[in-house]
Parts: structure tokens; sequence; C-alpha cells
């Protein structure tokens, strides 16, 4: 058993440095088990209102990953918490491993994409966000079959504000949610595109339905689960996961600009 007492009572940047110089397995270690409470947090928020063939032990073991790279490509030098820095890699992991298991369906991916696609167009036509009956309309199905829609894609958008954005080069990836969270220090070439990204989400997220932008702050900003949210606005966990994917769908068709205006 390895005694970690020292390594509790150091100056944690002179914990880094030292592991930095060193590589040393059990200033490793130590991080691993200071940190491993924070992959089942990540594991548990992003687990909540996915389907049941998402694992959570698969979750965890993925977001382990997310952590070990943390570790390894920590620069302590930037004046970043490392708490912050590893949520984002442990995010990012897990998201990398639920794609790798395609637990999304195609079908479900498609009629997401057809739902933001239909809202890009509406909002150019309208210079508003359309309403839900608009949308079903100009997809040409009852409000009935828009409604089943949004269930069936309601599981599959609790990641979507996770997603990894490449910015600036290849090595610079900030999940969607970091643009808008409270920001950390990042190389100087990037900071203008963060900042363009945020100004259009802080913008999407102005102009959200009451309901829709409640559902993503509760979520994202004060870490509310589905089933809190739900007592908070006084209705049911499935009604919540509901307003959660409308909400997101039109962060989507918002980010849809975004990639338009960079070219990407």
């Amino acid at each position: 058993m390895i005694d970690f007492s020292k390594y509790e009572k150091m100056d944690e940047n002179k914990l880094w440095q030292e592991y930095k110089k060193k590589k040393d397995e059990k200033i490793r270690e130590y991080f691993v088990r200071k940190y491993a409470p924070l992959v089942k947090y990540v594991a548990g928020r992003m687990a909540v209102g996915m389907p049941h063939n998402a694992d959570f032990e698969d979750l965890v073991s993925d977001g382990l990953m997310g952590l070990l790279d943390a570790i390894e490509k920590f620069e302590f030098e930037r004046g970043i918490k490392f708490k912050t820095y590893a949520v984002t890699r442990i995010r990012g992991s897990i998201v990398d491993g639920l794609r790798e298991r395609d637990w999304i369906p195609r079908s479900v991916r498609q009629k997401a994409k057809e739902i933001e696609s239909t809202m890009v167009d509406l909002e150019k036509k309208f210079g508003r966000p359309p309403e839900e009956e608009e949308i079903a309309e100009a997809m040409n199905i009852s409000m009935g079959e828009y409604k089943k829609i949004v269930r069936e894609i309601s599981g599959a958008s609790i990641l979507s504000l996770h997603e990894i954005w490449h910015i600036g080069s290849d090595d610079d990836e900030v999940p969607m949610i970091e643009t808008i969270e409270s920001p950390e220090s990042l190389k100087p070439d990037v900071i203008v595109e963060k900042q363009e990204i945020k100004k259009i989400i802080v913008e999407a997220l102005e102009n959200l339905p009451e309901k829709e932008k409640g559902v993503i702050v509760l979520y994202y900003y004060e870490g509310l689960t589905l089933k809190e949210i739900g007592e908070v606005l006084n209705v049911t966990e499935s009604r919540v996961s509901q307003l959660h994917a409308k909400a997101i769908a039109r962060l989507r068709s918002k980010l849809n600009k975004l990639k338009y205006v960079l070219g990407k």
C-alpha cells in the first residue's frame, strides 16, 4: 500500500511540477485516486436521461481514460485548475466511447438533423425562433408525430453540449458547453474564435422559450438532474427531457450558422 500522506501535505502546483519533471508513478496514482470521484460524478450527470443501453460502468471506464489523459496533458503553468480541465477531458472521453459503441440509432440521428434543419429554415423565414406547431407543419407531420420524434431524440440530446469542437489548431479542443460555462484561460490564438462561439450560443440561449432556457440553466449551470428540474418547474421528468431536446435542437441550429461563419 502506497503512503500518499506526504503528497496530501504538499502544495498541488509543486506536486504537478515534480510529476512533470520526474513522471513519478506514485504521484500519478495519487492524482488518479484523488480525482477518481470526479469521474463518477461526471458519468452520473451524463447518464441521466440516456437510454438504458448506455451502461453506467462503461461511462465510468471511458471517463477514467479521460482522467488519465488529463493528468498526462495538464499544463499547470497556464493557471487552469486541474478539476476544470479534467472535467472537459472526462466528458470528451465519455462522448468518444459512446460514439464508438454507436448507441444512438441512425434513424434517431437523422430525425434530429431534420428538426434542426427545419428550425434553421423557419428562423430565416420568420426572423424569430419557430413555434412547435410551425415546425411540425413545415415537416408535414402532425403535432403528435412531432412530439413522438422529440421523445425519441431526447436521450441523444443529453450529450449535445458535451460534444467536442475543434478550434484554432487541431490540438485545441473545446466542448460546446465550455463556451458558455465560466471560462478558464485558452491559448491566445483561439480566444477570438471561442468568443464567437460563445456569442452565438449566448444569443441563442437568450432567445429560447422560458421553460427551455430554464432547463438548460438548471442542468448545465446549477447541476440539477432532470428529476430535480422537473420538481422545480412542476413538470414530469419526461417533459423536462423533451424540453431539453427541443432546446438543444434550437442551439444546434444556431451552431450550424456558426460553422458557416467560420467556414468549417
